[in-house]
């Protein structure tokens, strides 16, 4: 891909689209009373899945974007475990019926600050309140400098079948710049553990575009990653956003490499995961063949949600605890952001969303396109407007954007068929946006991110 491409499109502000529409669009007007009906409509047959938000840290990763508080005391965390079991005791009332679940994601913050006592009495909790399928799918988000012998037990006893291992980087300067000391042997301690308590899946999660990072040093860590031979990774820009997230104004800006290091450290990331036999699942994501990743991409069975790409085809997703974000066949709902309003919500026996959006019908077209370009980095609009009801021109027409990316060279059109150019899949995200009806017009201009 050219430098001219990489600086036009590559650092545009655009969203990863691990939803449609994107939380922006999401309105106080879906409040409880709406998500209640929802979850009430929900057929009793049909699998669902869970994300439990567990919004705790011992420490700030000062790159971090997720919603978390920093502890050094237990009590906040039982106390939110406390308000999130009440939380699941209403949604379940509120559905009317035991649901069927089929997968489980515990994410965070750091859902292992949990001790090991209370995530073994979390998981029965859930086994009681729901309909949790024997082969249910449960994945735990861990952070190794914390993880102890003891956790790593709890985690196979419940039953946990993949977990994600944050890296990030094994360059001592960056982890310096970015507050997260980790070594190498830490991580490999987790994951050796992790596979002898019977949990076969092992997910690493790296970042580009650090402070201070390099080419070299990226692959490096690479390389010492993929010694300790996890199934997956996901690989992932960092987004430097300090307006939003104060604690990233730590971050030397200075030290942020440009558009065209951080194309060329992804690439040489993807490039040393290749050779080492990972594939590469869409934008970001690396699996080795023979896992369930992999054979998803290969038979066009990829689906992208807020976890990132997925082989949960699940068409409901329910958000628990604070921030939490969730998805049902008529919309989403997110629940309210700071723990303590979120407790009173609870508290008040009423269901803690605040915000959300609901579906229209070329919403979930122009949903499926983007699914498919972001999994398959192909997708056949005519089919899909025949299967939704609408006319091709209804994507198309007025499209300046998609039309910028085909003169480009980005993408080309054939028999309603739109496919992206294999050397700009890193833009694929540009390539979404254009069927993103609710994008400010000052993104699709591709400005630059700082």
């Amino acid at each position: 891909m050219s430098r001219e491409l990489i600086e036009k499109y590559g650092e545009a502000r655009l969203p990863r689209y691990t939803s449609y529409p994107t939380a922006p669009r999401f309105a106080p007007g879906i409040g409880a009373g709406t998500y209640g009906d929802w979850l009430a409509a929900i057929p009793a047959s049909e699998a669902i899945s869970l994300y439990l938000h567990i919004p705790f840290c011992r420490s700030m990763c000062w790159y971090c974007g997720c919603h978390t508080s920093i502890t050094q005391k237990d009590q906040p965390i039982l106390d939110y475990l406390d308000v999130l079991k009440r939380e699941i005791r209403l949604v379940a009332k509120a559905a009317g019926k035991p649901l069927k679940v089929g997968q489980i994601h515990f994410g965070g913050g750091t859902p292992t600050i949990m001790t090991p006592e209370e995530f073994l009495d979390l998981s029965a909790f859930l086994h009681r309140e729901f309909n949790i399928a024997p082969n249910a799918g449960t994945a735990v988000e861990i952070d190794p400098r914390t993880l102890t012998r003891s956790m790593i037990g709890a985690l196979g006893q419940s039953g946990v079948t993949r977990a994600s291992l944050g890296v990030q980087s094994f360059d001592p300067v960056v982890q310096k710049a970015i507050n997260r000391i980790q070594t190498a042997e830490q991580t490999s301690d987790a994951t050796l553990g992790l596979r002898e308590a019977g949990i076969d899946s092992v997910n690493f999660d790296l970042i580009y575009g650090l402070p201070h990072q390099t080419v070299a040093s990226c692959i490096e860590t690479a390389r010492t990653a993929i010694a300790m031979r996890p199934d997956r990774f996901a690989v992932f820009g960092y987004a430097h956003i300090p307006s939003f997230k104060k604690h990233q104004r730590l971050i030397d800006e200075r030290a942020l490499p440009d558009a065209a290091e951080r194309h060329a450290q992804a690439e040489a990331i993807a490039e040393t995961l290749a050779a080492a036999g990972y594939r590469r699942i869409g934008l970001d994501h690396f699996a080795l063949p023979e896992d369930d990743l992999s054979l998803a991409a290969e038979t066009g069975r990829l689906h992208r949600n807020f976890q990132g790409y997925t082989t949960d085809a699940c068409k409901t997703l329910i958000g628990l605890g604070a921030s939490a974000i969730g998805r049902t066949v008529d919309g989403y709902i997110q629940n309210d952001v700071a723990i303590g309003q979120y407790a009173q919500r609870i508290a008040s026996r009423k269901l803690a969303t605040v915000k959300g959006y609901r579906l229209t019908a070329e919403d979930r077209l122009r949903a499926a396109v983007i699914e498919r370009l972001m999994c398959d980095f192909r997708v056949d609009l005519a089919s899909l407007c025949e299967a939704h009801g609408f006319d091709l021109d209804q994507l198309l027409s007025g499209n300046a954007m998609f039309q910028r990316l085909l003169e480009d060279g980005i993408t080309e059109m054939k028999d309603g068929v739109v496919t992206v150019r294999r050397d700009c899949r890193f833009v694929i995200r540009a390539v979404a946006a254009s069927f993103d009806a609710y994008l400010d017009q000052s993104a699709r201009t591709h400005s630059k991110a700082a």
